[in-house]
């Protein structure tokens, strides 16, 4: 009888780590499939698509989105985010997070008199533009977010033009269980 006992648990443990490797894989097939899709409609583009363990990141440099110094989308902003719409919304039970990153250069007269006194202020507005836009074009309000990051987790140097450009970014980031 005591036998039987340790095989059936272990037949058990045995079957929860089958099904959880299938749960895995699903997700990652998921995730591999939307990494495909979007390298397809970005090809050219200046986004670069990494697939990291568990979840699939888009970075958008920001000059692509939004005029140096500012938050507001322009229609190639919109297009350049209207490739991603799509895929974004098929997910069902994926969560969608929005960061959006600055440089450390001080905010300007121009963005005080609007009342973003922060980079951190920047980073949120920028991020809070981009899930408006993206929640327009079908993606769920309950699956996405948006945090503004500022000039924290910098890329690369904030000493040189090209280093401050690096950090100055758009991530565009899927985590959660898959659809």
């Amino acid at each position: 009888m005591k036998l039987m006992k340790q095989g059936f648990i272990a037949l058990s443990i045995a079957a929860v780590a089958l099904l959880s490797a299938c749960v895995t894989e699903h997700k990652y097939n998921q995730l591999d499939q939307a990494y495909t899709q979007l390298q397809q409609a970005y090809q050219g583009d200046e986004v670069e698509i990494r697939q990291l363990q568990g979840e699939l990141r888009i970075t958008i440099r920001d000059k692509i989105l939004f005029p140096e110094g500012g938050y507001r989308l322009d229609t190639k902003a919109q297009q350049v985010l209207a490739k991603m719409a799509p895929t974004l919304s098929g997910f069902k039970n994926t969560k969608v997070v929005v960061r959006g990153y600055t440089d450390n250069v001080v905010i300007g007269a121009g963005l005080r008199s609007q009342g973003i006194t922060t980079n951190l202020d920047l980073s949120s507005k920028r991020a809070d533009n981009v899930v408006d836009y993206l929640i327009s074009k079908g993606v769920s309000q309950n699956l996405i977010s948006a945090q503004g990051m500022g000039e924290s987790s910098p890329v690369a140097s904030n000493d040189t033009p090209d280093g401050r450009a690096q950090n100055r970014r758009i991530e565009v980031t899927l985590v959660g269980p898959g659809n």
